[in-house]
């Protein structure tokens, strides 16, 4: 076969594998993704915090939005899901500054995000602000519906052991203080001591016992 027969029979083969292959990247970056939301799922989330967090100090936040299975229950899962959406395109919103930042929403109504961060003094504007957005009213069919949000954050360079584990962690024992107090945003103070945990798990979750609240600067 000439040369150019042979190209003339292997163009197609080559334009088929090439859609292939665009497909295929299509449908894996799809399942990465929460698709109602369209951020990414938590294993995708963690793997690339990891990346986040080796290159550089980072701020990391994690949420938990209050009073939303009310929205739930009395609106119906439509206006939840509009609540979710919302809740997303904050967390989209404040990575707007921060270049090569991550959000993921990691289940139910929790997220998080990961963002390169120079200078801690940025942290508590980013949860104020995030904080600020995720409790102003959402619209759906003509209603008004309002959630409230529990903010925690650390900034990875005041961390003893800076890596992915310790910052998610860290983050996510700030939430939970957050939201044990009611609400509002919470950044971790250098150098306070973790909240205890049991088994790797924070405490006040089931099966743990322990209880130890770190030094925070907050605000509502």
């Amino acid at each position: 076969m000439s040369p150019r027969l042979a190209a003339v029979f292997a163009a197609p083969f080559a334009a088929g594998w090439g859609l292939h292959t665009l497909v295929w990247r299509r449908r894996l970056e799809a399942a990465r993704r929460d698709p109602l939301t369209g951020l990414l799922t938590r294993e995708p989330f963690e793997r690339r915090a990891v990346c986040l967090l080796a290159a550089g100090p980072c701020a990391v936040v994690f949420v938990d939005l209050d009073g939303f299975k009310a929205v739930n229950d009395t609106h119906g899962h439509a206006a939840g899901d509009a609540v979710l959406r919302a809740a997303a395109g904050c967390l989209s919103d404040a990575l707007n500054g921060p270049a090569g930042g991550i959000a993921a929403r990691l289940g139910g109504d929790e997220f998080a995000l990961v963002a390169p961060m120079r200078d801690p003094i940025a942290l508590p504007w980013l949860l104020r602000g995030l904080h600020g957005e995720l409790t102003a009213p959402t619209r759906s069919n003509g209603r008004g519906l309002t959630v409230g949000a529990s903010v925690g954050g650390c900034w990875s360079g005041d961390l003893p052991a800076p890596d992915a584990s310790s910052a998610l962690r860290r983050a996510d024992e700030v939430m939970y203080i957050a939201k044990r107090g009611g609400g509002g945003w919470l950044a971790a103070a250098p150098g306070a001591p973790a909240l205890a945990t049991v088994n790797g798990r924070r405490t006040g979750r089931s099966g743990t016992h322990h209880s130890a609240a770190p030094t925070e600067v907050s605000g509502q």
